[in-house]
């Protein structure tokens, strides 16, 4: 499949109907994704990114009846992760000589993926290439989201060729932003965001202050994954920029595993109060068990204060508690609050190992969290609904 974009500029990418987990098994594709690669035809014709590996003799194949494969004379490698350059060494195969346009960065990275001496041409940020009539400025982007990461505009047609940035894991037919569902979109673009990009939220709002300082007409944004910005294209730069900013919605996530449900029926109890103290509030709750964590972890994004939840269980808490924990450490959030609570038997640890947690991760605690023995009585609960009134209120 490919189809223009413009007159010059085709996509050449793969649709991936399938896919339904990304990163290895990190990262939930419940819509599928897209590679998107971009075929720029002037006096002299620079192919953008390829796709993922496992498509690349296809990808070739459709190539080959869009033009002569001798004929592309730059490859630009905006990013060199797998999903991005994986049809490189069989594109190369039959062009290797073709300069390969990359950052510093993306040359170690590309050579420790395939150990090949290709004809790498390193870019900084600033560096041109001429087409002709028409030029490809290059931006680099490290972090955004690994070191060799950079955009790519192209002058004359004013697109912004955005590698990961801006993108999402939607797979359709309809390539462009003002075609596909609304709520799906920003849905999987919030995702994306709060799952990849949080950590960088620094270096995003930086790097997006720097690109609107060049003080260039954008028309269209083109990013690696999913649907093609080309009505009001500047509305998901916008978007990031709000989402870089310690993001947080009027919103309590509840998190929680449970045994034999005594910390599920503390979680319903916290929610119940919370809302009750204040009925403007948005509450969630997820046995993180049963739940997508890519999905809380975009919950958790979107939250002023998460409460987290389990048992004890040999004085430690169970694994998928745990695990979203560990998970959420690593994404470095901002400004956000929180607060453990869970069952016990005997020993009674979870709530102190989860404020622990919390704590490493950088989150206020609101208080010191709250425990109840077996399976909660008619007193635990109200001492759970009192709990979650007092979080809610706080929060105010």
């Amino acid at each position: 499949m490919a189809f223009r974009i413009k007159d010059n500029i085709s996509w050449i990418g793969k649709i991936d109907w399938e896919l339904r987990k990304f990163h290895g098994e990190e990262y939930s594709t419940h819509r599928g994704s897209s590679y998107n690669s971009y075929l720029v035809r002037d006096e002299k014709t620079a192919l953008i990114d390829t796709v993922w590996g496992k498509f690349s003799g296809e990808f070739v194949e459709n190539l080959k009846k869009e033009i002569p494969l001798e004929k592309i004379n730059f490859v630009i490698a905006n990013h060199a992760e797998s999903d991005h350059s994986g049809a490189l060494p069989e594109l190369m195969r039959h062009i290797p000589d073709t300069p390969i346009y990359c950052t510093s960065n993306g040359l170690n990275s590309l050579k420790g993926h395939y150990h090949q001496n290709w004809n790498f041409k390193v870019m900084k940020t600033g560096d041109k290439l001429s087409l002709g009539s028409k030029e490809l400025i290059f931006i680099e982007a490290p972090m955004l989201h690994w070191p060799d990461s950079m955009m790519s505009y192209l002058a004359g047609d004013n697109i912004l060729f955005s590698n990961d940035a801006f993108g999402q894991h939607i797979a359709s037919e309809l390539m462009y932003n003002d075609l596909v569902d609304q709520a799906e979109l920003f849905q999987e673009a919030i995702k994306y965001y709060a799952n990849i990009l949080t950590p960088f939220s620094m270096l995003v709002d930086r790097k997006i202050k720097e690109v609107v300082a060049l003080n260039v007409p954008v028309d269209l944004i083109c990013p690696s994954h999913g649907v093609i910005w080309r009505k009001d294209p500047l509305q998901i730069v916008n978007k990031y920029a709000q989402w870089a900013g310690n993001y947080a919605e009027n919103q309590i996530t509840i998190i929680y595993d449970t045994m034999w449900d005594g910390t599920r029926r503390m979680a319903e109890a916290i929610a119940k109060g919370a809302t009750e103290a204040d009925p403007t509030v948005t509450v969630k709750l997820f046995n993180i068990a049963r739940s997508d964590k890519n999905d809380v972890i975009t919950e958790v994004f979107k939250s002023k204060a998460i409460l987290v939840g389990s048992p004890t269980i040999n004085q430690g808490i169970l694994s998928a508690s745990a695990a979203i924990l560990e998970e959420i450490k690593g994404l470095k959030f901002k400004n956000k609050k929180a607060a453990a609570f869970g069952s016990y038997g005997w020993s009674g640890e979870s709530v102190k190992v989860i404020s622990n947690r919390l704590t490493e991760s950088g989150f206020q605690l609101l208080n010191d969290g709250i425990r109840e023995k077996w399976n909660p009585s008619a007193e635990s609960v109200e001492n759970c609904i009192r709990f979650g009134k007092e979080v809610a209120l706080d929060l105010k």
